[in-house]
């Protein structure tokens, strides 16, 4: 998933990119307001991070923003402000959470996985496809009693992606900017992601067979929790 943080302390930004990287999201950083106001009007991202306190531009604006042009992304405050009225404005104006400074990475990431959840209707972060069990916390596959260690961090990747949007097909345009952070050209795109799930399939074969993960000619993929 795609993460801007917008934050113009450089320490806590770099904490915060390093430790989201290695939770396997990709991340842009912004220091200040001006930079991240023309991300977010000509980039698409999954969350948005906004520290308040921006030495050139109002948080609130920007969030304002961020909702404007990003109306799908999920919106975190950071801030040290104490005053209850700042977060109940940014409540108001659609951000979706906050966190006040100083806080603890290990909440940050769960906050986002919370809203990840409500976002995407899931009750819970095991979800059962049939005999496979897709654990979006631990970030696993298992069939019945079996883990299924050969999966790679970027077909589960895939996989969690395709599952959090069940029943829509998403193209291989789609899955390559949400997974990888950019677009690249129509034929490399559409080998490079062929191949991702030809592995997945053949990987979960082995196991039984994924039902649930459909190719949709023409189009591009899709994971069916209906079928």
């Amino acid at each position: 998933m795609n993460v801007l943080i917008v934050e113009d302390e450089r320490a806590l930004t770099t904490e915060m990119e390093l430790f989201l990287q290695g939770n396997n999201y990709i991340c842009d950083t912004c220091y200040n307001g001006k930079t991240a106001s023309e991300r977010i009007a000509t980039n698409l991202y999954d969350f948005i991070l906004i520290d308040l306190g921006l030495p050139d531009y109002e948080g609130l604006d920007l969030l304002k923003e961020a909702k404007k042009y990003n109306p799908e992304a999920a919106c975190i405050i950071l801030t040290a402000r104490a005053e209850v009225d700042d977060r109940i404005k940014g409540l108001d104006l659609g951000a979706d959470d906050y966190l006040p400074k100083p806080f603890s990475l290990l909440e940050l990431q769960s906050r986002m996985q919370a809203i990840t959840r409500r976002k995407f209707g899931l009750k819970n972060s095991v979800v059962m496809l049939g005999e496979f069990a897709i654990d979006l916390t631990n970030r696993n596959i298992s069939h019945g009693t079996s883990q299924i260690s050969s999966i790679t961090k970027k077909e589960f990747d895939l996989v969690a992606y395709m599952l959090l949007h069940k029943n829509r097909t998403l193209t291989r345009s789609q899955l390559s900017e949400h997974i990888w952070g950019s677009i690249v050209n129509d034929d490399y795109d559409s080998n490079y992601i062929d191949a991702h799930i030809k592995n997945i399939r053949k990987k979960l074969n082995a196991y039984g067979p994924p039902d649930w993960l459909e190719t949709v000619r023409g189009l591009g993929y899709r994971i069916n929790v209906n079928g």
